[in-house]
């Protein structure tokens, strides 16, 4: 190893990376028009819109009922962070059984500007008091950075929706499942069924006309590093009951962080 030339100097850490330029435009028709990663144009994700939302009246509706077909159709599954640009387009998503919060928050986007709804990707940093032993252990934190949702544009308002925890998963962490009916915000909640806290949002980052992946995963790893438990990681081998498809064990049950 070649001796440090400046022997003494103070290491100065690099910024935290910033979202791309470009992604928030002001009118509202840009966010019903298919992109990369919101492939509303495609024949999965139109024949999953129309499938979801046949015999709706009205775009609240379609809303909700697209919402419920996301939340609870894909499970969720905080092992499932990749880095390959495939597994974040609504179009495969489509046909997954487990995702993360951001791909779910995708095909929901999708799906809503498939049926003509304007919808966009929004993130922000939330604190999560209830989360399996594994999770934190491999974390090292409750913080959750850069957690993904979606925002719809419905009867002339943006509507937050989170469409990230399936009900059977709610049941094992006691929180009642969110719902949402096209007409209010529907974000997690800051307390659980026995009055815990569940959910406390910390950093709102910005909502997005397309996914900006790079900076997603540039933001993820400058703040875990090699923590985080992306699918190429020992921990997401090594299963979690607390996201598996049957239920967890006694000693596996989730923890307060």
């Amino acid at each position: 190893m070649c001796p440090d030339p400046y022997p003494g100097r103070v290491s100065v850490p690099l910024p935290e990376p910033s979202p791309p330029a470009g992604l928030q435009p002001e009118a509202v028709d840009a966010y019903r028009q298919p992109t990369e990663y919101l492939d509303s144009e495609t024949a999965a994700v139109v024949e999953f819109a129309r499938r979801v939302t046949a015999g709706a009246s009205h775009d609240a509706e379609r809303a909700s009922l697209l919402f419920t077909a996301v939340r609870d159709g894909i499970r969720y599954d905080p092992y499932r962070v990749s880095g390959h640009r495939d597994d974040y387009r609504a179009s495969s998503v489509v046909g997954v059984d487990a995702a993360y919060c951001v791909p779910k928050a995708v095909l929901l986007g999708a799906s809503a500007r498939a049926v003509g709804i304007p919808a966009r990707i929004a993130f922000a940093d939330v604190r999560n008091h209830l989360q399996s032993k594994k999770l934190f252990e491999q974390m090292g934190t409750d913080l959750f950075v850069c957690h993904g949702f979606t925002e719809l544009h419905v009867n002339g308002r943006w509507l937050k929706a989170t469409p990230t925890f399936n009900v059977e998963l709610c049941e094992r962490f006691g929180v009642a499942p969110l719902a949402f009916d096209g007409t209010a915000d529907a974000v997690l909640h800051e307390y659980d069924a026995r009055g815990g806290r569940h959910m406390e949002y910390v950093r709102f980052r910005g909502a997005f006309v397309d996914l900006p992946l790079d900076w997603l995963l540039a933001v993820l790893r400058w703040h875990y590093g090699d923590r985080f438990p992306t699918v190429s990681t020992d921990a997401a081998r090594r299963t979690d009951q607390m996201f598996a498809p049957t239920g967890p064990r006694e000693s596996e049950r989730g923890t307060r962080a």
